[in-house]
Order: structure tokens, then C-alpha cells, then sequence
């Protein structure tokens, strides 16, 4: 019996949910090792959640660092369908200001180092990746940020989201480049976990949260570490409140899902002939195929 339908991610500033009841924490090892912390089991309005602190409950895990497969495949052991990525992003673009919120529908992948796939050893998988944000989950996302009327936050619906390496932030040279692409928003985590939640049959969206704009603004040198952390906290704020939202909406009437089927014609390989060891492995995500 699945533990939580409903997952969250939490990013910067967002390392714990005040609203959830009946805590109890689980450690969860994966075959490809410990998630970025315990997950934390409870309830939002007696629905039942998993949340996890992407970079651990202290930030003491850099973006390349992240253990993105663990952290989906023990979302997924938990019986996680629908998983919210809350994330701190900056802007692209003039029109999308601090403490706005973003429900991107697209990525773009400037990373370098990062495992982006649960596959490999054996066995072959490619999965139909054009719309990589559930567009059902993410209309049940906006329909919530829109209900709660946030004082100082503007809801911009779709967007590209440049997923780049880091840690250190683009050069003015960089953010000129993604803005001449038409990206919205440039962040340093979302697109491995995205393309593994597919992987995973898990529906997947993110929640951007913009805490300031990108090195491109005339203004950005007056942007100190005060001003970003204080927008943290704000955003973290107005999150739980999204979030909350949407687990309510979510509870009620559980969109469908194409990420939930998304591996039944992307494996190449003819599973009677792939290392029994490997099968082993990805028991969880293949066993509806096997």
C-alpha cells in the first residue's frame, strides 16, 4: 500500500512544511544510494505526503552534489504519483519579478555533470520527453496559486526553464545568451529531477519561485544576499500556501497522467534477455512490464 500519492520537493528556502500533521521521518535506501535527507511522512489536511528537503534540511548539498536518483526512486518506493518541485529560480525577463511565481512548461539543459537516467547496465530506455512538465499537473498547480489571491505575486503560466550546472551563477555573456533564447527562468536542479520522475511514471511539475533577477538586469549589482535571502523567506512562505492548495485540489480529483505510462514503449530492450542483475535493480520501475 502506497505510503503517499503525493510527493514534494522543497528547494532553497523551503527545507520544511509548518502545515503538516503527523510527522514521522523515513530512511530510505535506494539502489542508488540515501536520498539528500529523510523523508518526511505526514499529512495536509489529512491528506497523506511525502517531503523532502532537496539539498538536506541544513543546505549542506550543492546542486551537482544532489542524489537525484535516490531522491525519485525512494519518492516512487513510497508510492508517489504526483510530485511538486518547489524551486528557487532567477529571472530572464523583465515582466517576471521577484517573489513572482513561474509554472514553466519547458527546459533547457546547460548541465555537465549530472546521471539523468535510471537506465543503462544492460538495459535500454528512451522516453518522450517534448513536454516534460505534466500539463495536468501543472494546470491543478496554477488553478491553485490563482485561487489563493497573493498579495505581491503575479502567476506566470508556461515558461522555459534553463537548467544550468553551477554553483557559481551565469556570466552576463551567458544570460544574455538564454534570454536571446526566449528562457523565462534559470535555476540549477529541475530538469534531471523532471526526465527521472518521468522515468519513474511519476507526474512532475515545479513550482519556480523568483527570488531575484539574473545578472542580465541594469540593476542586478544592487541585489545584495539580504535582498535574496529576504525573498527566500517570502517565497517559502507563499509556497506552503500553493502547495497546501494544490494537495487539496489534487486530493479531490487526481488529474491522468501520459508520465504514468511513460515507459511502455520506451524500453528497447527485450527484458528476458537483459542482466537479471539489472532487472533487479530497477525491479521498481519495471515491474508492471516484467
Amino acid at each position: 500500500m502506497a505510503e503517499a500519492t503525493i510527493g514534494i520537493i522543497g528547494g532553497s528556502g523551503l527545507y520544511r512544511m509548518e502545515a503538516l500533521k503527523d510527522l514521522r521521518e523515513v530512511d530510505i535506501n535506494t539502489p542508488f544510494g540515501k536520498p539528500s535527507d529523510a523523508i518526511i511522512l505526514g499529512t495536509l489536511d489529512g491528506t497523506p505526503v511525502a517531503f523532502l528537503a532537496r539539498h538536506g534540511r541544513n543546505h549542506s548539498l550543492m546542486p551537482s552534489e544532489l542524489p537525484f536518483r535516490a531522491n525519485i526512486y525512494a519518492m516512487k518506493s513510497l508510492g508517489v504519483d504526483y510530485l511538486i518541485s518547489a524551486s528557487a529560480v532567477g529571472s530572464l525577463k523583465a515582466e517576471a519579478k521577484p517573489l513572482d511565481m513561474v509554472v514553466p512548461d519547458q527546459f533547457i539543459d546547460r548541465t555537465k555533470s549530472r546521471v539523468s537516467t535510471f537506465f543503462g547496465e544492460g538495459i535500454v530506455a528512451h522516453i518522450a520527453f517534448g513536454d516534460p512538465i505534466c500539463k495536468n499537473l501543472a494546470a491543478v498547480l496554477t488553478e491553485a496559486i490563482a485561487s489563493l489571491n497573493l498579495p505581491d505575486v503575479t502567476l506566470h503560466q508556461g515558461g522555459t526553464y534553463v537548467c544550468m550546472e553551477g554553483p557559481a551563477f551565469s556570466t552576463k555573456a551567458e544570460s544574455n545568451l538564454y534570454r536571446s533564447w526566449g528562457a523565462t527562468i534559470i535555476g540549477m536542479t529541475n530538469l534531471p529531477e523532471a526526465k527521472l520522475a518521468r522515468e519513474a511514471e511519476i507526474a512532475y511539475a515545479t513550482l519556480a519561485l523568483v527570488t531575484d533577477y539574473d545578472c542580465w538586469h541594469p540593476d542586478h549589482d544592487s541585489v545584495t544576499v539580504d535582498m535574496v535571502i529576504g525573498n527566500l523567506t517570502k517565497n517559502a512562505v507563499n509556497a506552503q500556501r500553493v502547495i497546501q492548495a494544490t494537495v487539496r485540489h489534487l486530493s479531490q480529483n487526481p488529474p491522468p497522467s501520459e508520465a504514468h505510462t511513460a515507459l511502455k514503449y520506451a524500453i528497447l530492450t527485450p527484458l528476458d534477455k537483459a542482466p537479471a542483475i539489472t532487472k533487479e535493480k530497477l525491479g521498481l520501475l519495471l515491474k508492471k512490464y516484467l
